[in-house]
């Protein structure tokens, strides 16, 4: 029987992982298994960015992908959360009665919810936050070099 409790927490602590995908779908499920790439891509960069500083090109790129699948699996945890109990059990535990014990909402499970929502909203923006202002400084760059060297300002006499 497949809880719902423990399916909103693994998406939240285990999500970029897959752990909810492979708990919900077993260790077949092939999205669980492609959650691996964003999430070392953004490890990598924060690899980088400890490594060559925030002024590496390449550190826009790689760790937003990290902050967009946090985001996704928190928002994974938050419809899993608020499922009907007969959803859930019809979904998920299609064995069992639309009633059972393992589809009902509890405390522990809204605190999950929350915790989606608070964590999967701040990463969200702080990824759009980091990857906007890092396109935008190196856009920045890009103009002031095609500019070339800015023309001596001349004095009149």
């Amino acid at each position: 029987m497949k809880n719902k409790t423990i399916a909103t927490w693994l998406a939240f602590l285990g999500g970029p992982v897959g752990l909810h995908r492979f708990y919900l779908n077993g260790g077949k499920d092939r999205l669980g298994w492609l959650l691996y790439i964003p999430t070392l891509l953004g490890a990598y960069g924060i690899w980088r960015s400890k490594a060559f500083g925030l002024d590496d090109p390449l550190i826009w790129l790689l760790i937003p992908p990290l902050g967009f699948t946090i985001a996704g699996c928190a928002l994974n945890g938050i419809v899993f959360g608020l499922m009907s109990t007969a959803k859930w059990n019809h979904r998920f535990n299609p064995q069992s009665t639309a009633d059972a014990p393992s589809g009902q909402t509890n405390w522990f499970t809204i605190i999950g919810v929350v915790a989606c929502l608070f964590v999967g909203t701040s990463v969200l923006m702080a990824s759009f936050a980091f990857t906007f202002q890092r396109y935008f400084e190196y856009q920045v760059e890009a103009a002031q070099q095609d500019a070339g060297p800015a023309a001596p300002k001349t004095t009149a006499n």
